[in-house]
């Protein structure tokens, strides 16, 4: 059994900050690439940021400059630094990665909601 366990999100105001964290746990043998994604509610569930084993990152247009992905391999953790948020930022933000258990499979964490307001 594998789990993505999200945290970090919360409210900030326009310009601020948030460091999201995602950790994997579980009968882990390797994890392959991981990511965050976001979804506003009716909407579809869009990429925002992933980053390779290796440490290739690719960002969406809309997040590039203010965002960055990063991953720690000892931990199975991945974070999202965002920096100079906006109100089109709030969102409610997953983890995702692919990870080896017997076979490579896709993992979805929980949802973590972030809300940009003054």
């Amino acid at each position: 059994q594998v789990q993505l366990v999200e945290s970090g999100g919360g409210l900030v105001q326009p310009g601020g900050s948030l460091r999201l964290s995602c950790a994997a746990s579980g009968s882990i043998a390797s994890i392959y690439a991981m990511g965050w994604y976001r979804q506003a509610p009716g909407k579809q569930r869009d990429l925002v940021a992933s980053i390779t084993s290796g440490g290739s990152t690719n960002y969406a247009d809309s997040v590039t400059g203010r965002f960055t992905i990063s991953r720690d391999n000892a931990k199975n953790t991945v974070y999202l630094q965002m920096n100079s948020l906006k109100p089109e930022d709030t969102n409610l933000y997953y983890c995702y990665a692919n990870i080896k258990v017997d076979v490579i499979k896709g993992y979805w964490g929980q949802g973590t909601q972030v809300t940009v307001s003054s």
